[in-house]
């Protein structure tokens, strides 16, 4: 088992995770799908203070997608609750830790008293300087694409920039993840080993990390093997391994 100490040097700056498996975890126990949401809330818990402690900069939750939507209307709104419940009772947490609450996704499309509480909670952490939380709500990568070609093509429209100057950064200025740097390290909960739409601009280069553990089971000793797996690979970028050397 790899412990925190272990882990002092190449620690990934933005570590984004898919959180999958709460409903298999309730149904393998005989519960609600929404008692595996329920207790997937603890391995946030988890997740969120062990980054914070190895010094983790950003960390990133997949926690609701925009295909998510199309789930049974009773468990889209046990969803809702819970995450309007979760920040109520996380803000103390995430005082303590330093860390600042930050939100990506059409958040219009939530209900209006999970924006409201989301919108607070994010306003009072704001002076949280240690962690930045990035919730991934109502997201799909490729609705993001979508929304950031449209906002460019109108900009070229108008003459504001020209094609000619788009560029990466021109892009990244248009993305709901403007404020984060590139994806480090994406872990994917449950044995699923696909992407499902999240982050597909930022993860270019991230090295993908995919375990069989079902989120609700997921704790710290389970993210420091996942950051140790990460730092025992060689991160070319494209180059040899003769040129980094």
């Amino acid at each position: 088992m790899i412990s925190k100490e272990q882990l002092t040097n190449n620690i990934p700056q933005h570590v984004a995770i898919i959180m999958d498996g709460n409903g298999r975890w309730a149904k393998q126990k005989g519960l609600f799908r929404a008692a595996g949401h329920e207790n997937g809330t603890k391995a946030v818990r988890e997740a969120v203070e062990g980054c914070a402690e190895l010094g983790v900069k950003y960390l990133t939750l997949y926690a609701f997608s925009t295909e998510n939507w199309n789930r049974p209307k009773l468990e889209v709104e046990t969803l809702m609750k819970l995450l309007v419940k979760s920040l109520k009772k996380e803000i103390d947490t995430l005082h303590k830790n330093n860390i600042k609450l930050n939100a990506i996704g059409n958040l219009d499309l939530l209900p209006a008293k999970a924006k409201k509480e989301l919108l607070e909670v994010i306003e009072k952490t704001q002076g949280n300087s240690h962690m930045t939380l990035t919730l991934a709500l109502s997201y799909g990568s490729r609705e993001e694409l979508i929304k950031t070609i449209q906002e460019i093509s109108i900009k070229v429209k108008n003459s504001v920039i020209s094609p000619h100057s788009i560029n990466e950064a021109v892009i990244n200025e248009h993305l709901y993840t403007k404020t984060l740097p590139d994806v480090d390290l994406l872990i994917r909960t449950s044995g699923e080993q696909r992407i499902s739409n999240f982050l597909l601009w930022q993860i270019a280069y991230a090295e993908l990390y995919f375990t069989e553990i079902l989120w609700p089971d997921f704790k710290q000793p389970d993210l420091f093997e996942a950051i140790y797996n990460y730092q025992q690979r060689e991160r070319r970028f494209g180059k040899t391994s003769e040129q980094l050397s």
